[in-house]
């Protein structure tokens, strides 16, 4: 019996990359990834404040014990700033994860859905049009040094961000106006709509270099 291989196909094993997730039909809008310095940043300056406040404590504490004691402090008071410095060591894993990361993280646009592709170990995301009830843009202020932004999509099951996009409100608006389309277009079929009007399968097109910079897609900025 011949296999058929439209749907699946166990004789490869893919990457998982964009590219791999487009099915036949589907047209690619736009491709985006993280600004790497804006991303990295982010996750230096997360718990900055408490880790120096942190070092700041255990280092005069241990400076203090050696001047007094010298080389005779037991070993478990080590062991007690070892463990009792752990902010510090998940503030250093989270950036390392960070770097390891961002080779994984790519985001995609089609005229079907919105793909994210993340993680240390590859995580993917697909959104739907029809099931996005929410898209809004928060740029903050390490975002605003790097000029980038980040959008939150909420659908009906699922949440998603696009970290660190050059261009955030005008992609933003982008992915706000076809999810508009497509649920006008479920909402009213071809047949209460005028002769002229293709209806669902519209081909959408990107025009995030151009669109309008922010009315239709709600701010969520820090002062």
């Amino acid at each position: 019996m011949e296999e058929k291989k439209k749907y699946f196909d166990s004789n490869e094993m893919y990457r998982n990359d964009i590219d791999d997730l487009i099915a036949e039909g589907e047209t690619v809008l736009w491709r985006g990834q993280p600004r790497r310095s804006a991303y990295i940043a982010a996750a230096v300056i997360k718990m900055l404040p408490i880790v120096l406040i942190w070092l700041a404590f255990d280092i005069t504490f241990i400076w203090v014990m050696v001047t007094q004691i010298g080389d005779g402090v037991p070993w478990f008071v080590w062991l007690f700033f070892a463990l009792h410095l752990a902010p510090v060591w998940i503030w250093i894993a989270n950036i390392v994860r960070s770097v390891l990361e961002l080779k994984n993280i790519r985001y995609a646009i089609t005229d079907k859905r919105i793909i994210v592709r993340s993680g240390v170990i590859v995580d993917l995301k697909f959104m739907y049009f029809n099931d996005i009830t929410n898209v809004r843009v928060r740029v903050g202020l390490t975002d605003r040094l790097f000029k980038v932004g980040d959008i939150y999509i909420t659908a009906e099951n699922q949440r998603s961000v696009l970290y660190d996009i050059a261009a955030p409100y005008s992609v933003g608006n982008e992915i706000q106006r076809i999810v508009r389309d497509i649920k006008n277009d479920a909402a009213f079929p071809n047949a209460l709509r005028p002769a002229g009007n293709p209806g669902y399968d519209t081909a959408y097109t990107m025009k995030a270099e151009t669109a309008p910079g922010g009315d239709e897609v709600k701010e969520d900025q820090e002062k």
